[in-house]
């Protein structure tokens, strides 16, 4: 049905349309993120508006928060050892298959001597950090505050509540050792490829990246290959910085061998991976012990 004017006899005009969405605007609490990056636009457009630098006096405030918040989330995982990121999907139910690996995921962590650290929420996350907590293992959710608000599973027994997705992708990099990816949405992919561009771009030691599920993952892999890297945007070496596997035994394996400086020990490479790439965890000037025990 079209929308009615303010006399009912046809849709609205343009100035109805624009008051309208004006009034919501203002009735709706932007969040944290928006108002951080909000910036006054000039009356016309205008590549340098000197009179809008007087903004840049109104948001030291939103920087020392930042600050706290770093300093927050650094405080409250220092103490924390061995570590492994689990993400995926929000959505995903208890009783799910994929909900269901997660969980025995979590178990086998702790049970090896890993902390499982999340997002804090439900589905995958939940099932991660339930999987942990019954294990006795060290539960670890990073919850983000959302403008629908995202529940903290009640499965973490250390509880990190953020305001910025930034800050809290950073504690992810910063105290794990390794990811591992179930299916997920958007939020998952960022936090995919976030890592992918630090190992790739060399700003962080390479660490394993781990996809679970073959058959969710294969279409975006299929077309990462038979396009980014046909195109030349990627190199060939570049495939193997991703684990891809339906095994949790080979995923459990592979980031003991990895923590242990041993990823060539269980590393299965990938479709399309090229052979003599540097497999994925593995320091960029380490030897490789196949070659020394050859020697």
């Amino acid at each position: 049905m079209p929308p009615v004017g303010p006399e009912g006899g046809g849709p609205p005009d343009l100035a109805s349309l624009r008051e309208r969405h004006s009034r919501a605007q203002r009735h709706r609490r932007p969040t944290e993120d928006e108002e951080l990056l909000n910036h006054p636009r000039p009356e016309a457009p205008s590549p340098i508006a000197p009179e809008q630098g007087r903004f840049t006096h109104t948001d030291p405030w939103r920087v020392l928060r930042i600050q706290g918040e770093f300093v927050m989330g650094f405080n409250a995982l220092a103490e924390v050892g061995a570590a492994v990121a689990v993400f995926g999907s929000a959505r995903i139910a208890e009783g799910h298959p994929w909900y269901e690996a997660a969980r025995e995921l979590g178990r086998r962590l702790a049970a090896t001597g890993f902390a499982v650290i999340t997002g804090g929420g439900p589905g995958i996350m939940e099932a991660a950090n339930r999987g942990a907590s019954e294990a006795d293992g060290l539960s670890i959710g990073c919850n983000i505050e959302l403008p629908f608000e995202q529940q903290g599973n009640p499965y973490a027994n250390l509880a990190v509540n953020f305001r910025y997705f930034f800050v809290r992708k950073t504690m992810f990099v910063k105290y794990t050792e390794g990811f591992v990816i179930f299916p997920g949405g958007f939020g998952t992919l960022d936090e995919l490829f976030e890592a992918l561009t630090l190992v790739q771009t060399r700003k962080i030691s390479r660490f394993p990246i781990v996809l679970y599920g073959s058959n969710y993952w294969r279409g975006m892999l299929d077309w990462i290959e038979s396009t980014m890297l046909a195109e030349g945007l990627i190199s060939p070496e570049d495939l193997n910085l991703l684990i891809v596997t339906d095994s949790l035994d080979e995923i459990c394996q592979t980031l003991v061998d990895c923590y242990n400086h041993r990823c060539w020990d269980t590393w299965k490479r990938s479709e399309g991976a090229r052979l003599d790439a540097d497999p994925p965890g593995a320091p960029l000037s380490a030897p490789d012990p196949r070659k020394a025990d050859a020697e």
